[in-house]
């Protein structure tokens, strides 16, 4: 995929993500849509998917909003990144969680897929700074492991229920490796694993 809209989204979550880092670490923020976008690209996803995944976290984290991302990128990538985005950052981190776990049980395949890209970044950062801090990893997050786990097991259940392509399985198995490898093996894990080998 050779697009100049790439280079154009990219150029837009820069300086929409400006002076911000991942949490706990002197990495700038921007690595993680890249990180997102690169696993969309990899799976051969259209551009509008790939440029949705590189701006997802504008409208919920930075000043942008949807109406900058529609003049500039047009209406399917706006509603994407909406509907991959948190509606209300003043709630609960409990009730926003809740929230994405129930729309994703029937928010469109493009969305599962950007979220599912997120959602392995995410979780392989993770995976990676556990390795080199442990257990200290988890006061970075607004809650503590076991929410986290929480979280990240009843995203892993959601997906397991979204197999519709050879796209998503392949994605939801690189996310429940992941998974499993910081959390551990659960009743989840295994149910995501029987769904995949039936289909």
């Amino acid at each position: 995929m050779k697009s100049q809209k790439i280079f154009d989204a990219i150029e837009f979550a820069v300086k929409a993500h400006s002076g911000r880092f991942r949490k706990g670490t002197n990495i700038p923020y921007i690595i993680h849509p890249l990180g997102v976008a690169k696993i969309l690209i990899e799976n051969g996803l259209p551009e509008e998917i790939v440029i949705a995944g590189i701006l997802h976290d504008t409208i919920e984290d930075t000043s942008m909003t949807i109406d900058d991302i529609r003049k500039v990128f047009g209406d399917k990538v706006a509603q994407l990144v909406k509907d991959a985005s948190e509606p209300d950052k003043d709630d609960t981190w409990e009730d926003r969680k809740r929230h994405t776990i129930d729309f994703l049980k029937t928010a469109s395949t493009d969305v599962v897929l950007v979220s599912l890209a997120d959602k392995i970044d995410n979780i392989k950062a993770i995976r990676e700074d556990y390795s080199k801090v442990g257990e200290s990893i988890w006061s970075r997050f607004k809650r503590p492991k076991e929410q986290q786990q929480w979280y990240y097991q009843a995203l892993v259940d959601v997906f397991a229920r979204r197999n519709e392509n050879e796209t998503t399985v392949s994605l939801y198995k690189q996310f429940a490796s992941q998974v499993q490898a910081v959390f551990g093996n659960s009743k989840g894990l295994s149910e995501l694993n029987r769904r995949i080998k039936m289909h």
